[in-house]
């Protein structure tokens, strides 16, 4: 009847309403029990399954693992892998002033380099207090530029303090506070420069084809092969170790690489990926500034401790 007909019509529209308002509140509205992360830097996706994002962006986790995060964008509703060095879930790290795990030592080499000026500061965590923070600011003396330290006390109700005389309830009111007031060495002006971190390699890439490397510059050579500086899939800056053929059988090689490929450490340098399918056997790495000297090596963790100056 025709007003049965009118009826499906308008039960219709307001189902279409419905829905649409849900799918808003999922991607736009997010609980705050929800795992949301803000991106740190543009991110251009680069490979298949990629998502890309720009510095700011809200982004939900939807799977944590290693260097590769399954995410949804919120204001597209779009998903795929994301770098989870580019994003931060506490937002205290999306603040730029602020360089989770940098030692005093680290922070003063960073505050000197070129083009940070005298106030540029970082807030980062204590090495003797755990929980705690440290104020890094760049300074001048009679000596030239140096970097003062001054260390954040924590109040029993979570407030923050350099001086008792005066207290702040966040970190960001610390901050705001001495850009505009004196109290320190300098007044804090502009966050220390912060290179944007090397993106992960490419997601499941280990065993890659050879064609898709490009040995750019040779960088050494010796006994059991040469280093070169190349360019992985036209865009990735990566170090290439040759293996002369002899050197090693590839069934030992595959088990040394599958093990180094689960480790981790500040002392080794990251294995990437490798080429074994015909010789020679390729050793593909992240750069460092070491990479040239060691072209003596034979196994793959003497190689990787060797590029890290160990």
């Amino acid at each position: 009847c025709w007003n049965c007909g009118k009826f499906t019509a308008w039960y219709k529209r307001k189902a279409n309403v419905v829905m649409k308002t849900i799918v808003w509140h999922q991607f736009h509205l997010p609980l705050a029990s929800e795992n949301i992360a803000i991106a740190l830097y543009d991110y251009e996706a680069m490979h298949e399954g990629d998502l890309g994002f720009k510095k700011g962006d809200r982004l939900r986790i939807l799977q944590e693992s290693g260097e590769w995060w399954k995410a949804a964008s919120l204001s597209t509703s779009q998903e795929g892998f994301i770098p989870s060095n580019y994003v931060a879930k506490d937002t205290l790290e999306t603040e730029e002033w602020f360089f989770k795990g940098v030692s005093r030592k680290d922070a003063e080499r960073q505050l000197l380099a070129s083009g940070n000026k005298i106030g540029s500061f970082m807030i980062r965590d204590s090495e003797t207090t755990q929980g705690s923070y440290s104020l890094s600011v760049r300074d001048c003396d009679r000596t030239g530029d140096t970097v003062k330290h001054y260390k954040i006390r924590t109040l029993d109700n979570g407030g923050f303090y350099i001086s008792p005389r005066i207290t702040f309830n966040t970190l960001q009111d610390l901050v705001s506070h001495y850009k505009s007031n004196d109290g320190l060495c300098q007044s804090l002006t502009s966050p220390c420069l912060s290179p944007k971190p090397q993106k992960p390699w490419e997601k499941d890439a280990w065993e890659i084809p050879r064609e898709s490397l490009k040995l750019d510059k040779r960088l050494g050579a010796g006994q059991f092969g040469e280093v070169w500086m190349a360019t992985y899939n036209k865009h990735t800056k990566v170090a290439v170790k040759t293996m002369k053929p002899g050197t090693m059988s590839v069934e030992a090689f595959l088990m040394e690489a599958n093990l180094m490929k689960t480790l981790q450490h500040d002392k080794l340098v990251r294995l990437n990926a490798v080429v074994t399918k015909e010789e020679p056997i390729y050793i593909i790495t992240e750069i460092h500034t070491n990479t040239h000297t060691c072209t003596h090596t034979h196994t793959i963790i003497a190689y990787c401790s060797c590029c890290c100056g160990r």
